[in-house]
């Protein structure tokens, strides 16, 4: 296992900079996501701790070690990719032993390798077949083995199961943080899907334009965001972002006003009774409704301002209706509307 460290990490193309002076350390064990929207830069980082990518400033440390210069093969990092890249002539067996085809392991070692990580991946009773008499999930299975077997000091997995229906994503996850439990290796991990951070990272990194615009545990991110690109991408469905002003002590809705009012939309509960204390009191016109089962969202328009509503499951108001929605005291978030960064909770 290892420590990794990014120390004003540059990445330039040309004259173009995509990676800003970015700084992290991943501790050694740790879980760590990277996420955000395409083109912001967790890929070319990723690429850059595994010797993918040249390094243009600053630098990469795994463990003790500055590797900016060192070949990927002498980093002793395994990287898992959204493309299988499994060879379809070969069976499972082959595949996962692939990854030892250097090694100057012995076979003795080399298969018993091959088995431990079948039996971590529940292959053992697939090793003789090929890719094509396989799952999706099967195949991605097959390529984790295969930089399982090295016994890497960090594995790096870029957007894994982008690939993978959504059953299979959500069954995937719970593979992989079982896997991370059991090895205790060090992940670093990029995905632009904010449920799979949210519920894999021991630590997220949320970046936008080559920045990192905010580090912490899933609940950190999400019960404090930095500012309002944070706010908006981590949270399903997004929080919603009201113009707004204080007025008396009370948050409003204004359309040129100051503020930003940051709600949740399952703290914006629409047709229920007031909560105790309300922070936030607004009435919309109903424009679309989803019917979750447990619970309806309600998309509602506030004199121009569009918002995300949460009522209950029997309570699904008709399109054209106006709905009244609350938000209870403590469930508000406040940014400044210019600088977009966080004022506080109210």
């Amino acid at each position: 296992m290892a420590t990794i460290t990014l120390a004003n990490l540059v990445k330039s193309y040309g004259k173009t900079d995509v990676i800003h002076g970015i700084n992290l350390d991943i501790a050694d064990g740790e879980f760590v996501v990277f996420v955000g929207p395409s083109g912001c830069g967790k890929s070319t980082t990723l690429r850059m701790i595994a010797g993918l990518e040249e390094v243009s400033g600053g630098e990469i440390r795994i463990g003790d070690r500055v590797v900016n210069d060192i070949d990927p093969k002498q980093r002793n990092i395994a990287m898992v990719f959204q493309n299988y890249a499994i060879y379809p002539h070969m069976t499972v067996r082959q595949n996962i032993a692939f990854g030892l085809y250097t090694s100057s392991l012995g076979k003795a070692e080399k298969e018993a390798r091959v088995t431990e990580a079948a039996q971590m991946l529940g292959l053992e009773a697939l090793l003789d077949r090929r890719p094509s008499a396989l799952s999706g999930g099967q195949r991605q299975r097959v390529a984790m083995g295969r930089a399982m077997v090295r016994s890497p000091a960090a594995f790096l997995f870029d957007e894994p199961l982008s690939n993978l229906d959504a059953q299979l994503r959500a069954q995937m996850r719970i593979e992989i943080k079982r896997l991370h439990r059991r090895l205790g290796t060090t992940i670093a991990y990029v995905t632009h899907d904010q449920v799979e951070a949210m519920t894999m990272a021991d630590r997220i990194v949320v970046m936008k334009d080559g920045h990192i615009l905010q580090a912490g545990t899933p609940m950190d991110i999400y019960e404090n965001p930095a500012d309002i690109f944070t706010a908006r991408f981590i949270g399903s469905p997004s929080m919603n972002l009201i113009a707004g002003a204080e007025s008396g002590g009370r948050l409003t809705a204004a359309a040129d006003g100051p503020l930003r009012i940051g709600i949740r939309p399952h703290d914006l509960v629409v047709g229920a009774s007031a909560p105790a204390a309300v922070g936030f009191e607004a009435e919309g016109l109903v424009t679309a409704v989803e019917p979750l089962g447990p619970e309806t969202l309600v998309h509602f328009d506030m004199q121009g301002q569009s918002a995300i509503g949460t009522a209950p499951a029997h309570l699904i108001p008709a399109i054209g209706e106006t709905v009244s929605a609350r938000a209870a005291a403590g469930k508000l978030y406040t940014f400044d509307a210019r600088t977009e960064k966080a004022i506080g909770r109210r």
